[in-house]
């Protein structure tokens, strides 16, 4: 393996460790606390090493995942500081679903290696992955089911009434 495999799985490892550890400690990745922002620049160090591929393997739809990626990161840090309605439901969604995303790709790549000599899977198009996806996806609904919930009611408590004034007002 060279120098640059290396420090891209490197750098790649870690957003799993730092997202598996704002989840168990904050029920989500939030960007605004040190956990969630070292998950947010090492998911977009290895994002964007990952281009570095390309040379070698060409244009593949690994590299359309990562732009996905690239985007919902983005759309995540775009929504810290609620400049859009309901801006904690998109950060949420988005940073989860890159969450989801790296997840596929650390087990496709993991299961295309272990076991040495006779891998799980020959290639990221191998159809006994899509057992692991399936489990990855119905973990990724569960988990953000409970984090939508969790993000609903804590909105509803902090709900501000507005009263209507002039002509509104008095019809009620």
């Amino acid at each position: 393996m060279s120098a640059f495999v290396i420090l891209h799985t490197v750098v790649s490892i870690l957003p799993i460790g730092f997202g598996f550890y704002a989840y168990i400690r904050d029920g989500k990745i939030d960007p605004r606390n040190r956990v969630g922002m070292l998950y947010v620049v090492t998911m977009l160090a290895g994002t964007v090493s990952s281009f570095g591929f390309i040379a070698t393997l060409g244009f593949t739809p690994g590299q359309v995942l990562t732009l996905i990626t690239l985007a919902l990161l983005v759309f995540g840090m775009i929504t810290v500081r609620g400049h859009w309605r309901n801006a904690g439901y998109v950060q949420t969604i988005c940073l989860s679903t890159s969450f989801l995303l790296l997840m596929v790709f650390a087990s496709t790549e993991t299961l295309k290696r272990v076991p040495p000599g006779e891998p799980f899977a020959t290639g990221p198009a191998d159809p006994s992955l899509i057992p692991v996806r399936l489990g990855l996806l119905v973990l990724y609904a569960i988990g953000l089911g409970y984090q939508l919930l969790k993000l609903r009611a804590a909105n509803g408590q902090h709900r501000v009434t507005v009263q209507p004034e002039g002509p509104a007002a008095e019809m009620m």
